[in-house]
């Protein structure tokens, strides 16, 4: 791995301390390397009202939108126990924001187990177009992935 792919592994085992996970008791930590050089991390956040409950991955992509980013160059996101990558929720969610380059998926585990795929491998078929007359389904037209 790459000084900044350690770096972000150690951001999302930082965050992973954070994590808010009574009820499954599966504490999850993820970071995002955006295009600007900028990390964003985030924790699961589970509520009593289950289908409520927040992936780490979604929580730092949202964290990472929030502060004006717009592309995301690799993730990671560190658990205890095996090494997992992101759900399918969360890989359509970095699809959205996913670099024109690609972008690499780093599963670690909190003993040093590392596993790295590009989103392209975990997500082979992205929803990627919505058109409002109500076709919507895969495309290969990105021209609303990133908006301004």
């Amino acid at each position: 791995m790459t000084d900044r792919q350690d770096e972000l592994v150690r951001a999302a085992a930082e965050a992973r301390q954070t994590a808010y996970s009574p009820y499954s008791r599966f504490r999850v930590g993820a970071a995002v390397l955006t295009s600007t050089g900028r990390i964003y991390a985030g924790c699961n956040v589970e509520n009593v009202s289950y289908g409520l409950t927040v992936c780490a991955e979604r929580v730092a992509v949202w964290k990472a939108v929030s502060e004006g980013e717009r592309e995301i160059e690799a993730v990671a996101v560190v658990v205890e126990g095996s090494p997992a990558f992101p759900c399918g929720a969360c890989l359509q969610v970095i699809q959205q924001f996913a670099a024109e380059s690609g972008t690499t998926i780093i599963a670690a585990a909190t003993d040093g187990r590392t596993e790295r795929r590009q989103l392209s491998e975990c997500l082979p078929y992205p929803f990627s177009s919505f058109d409002p007359e109500g076709r919507a389904g895969p495309s290969d037209d990105d021209s609303a992935k990133h908006p301004a």
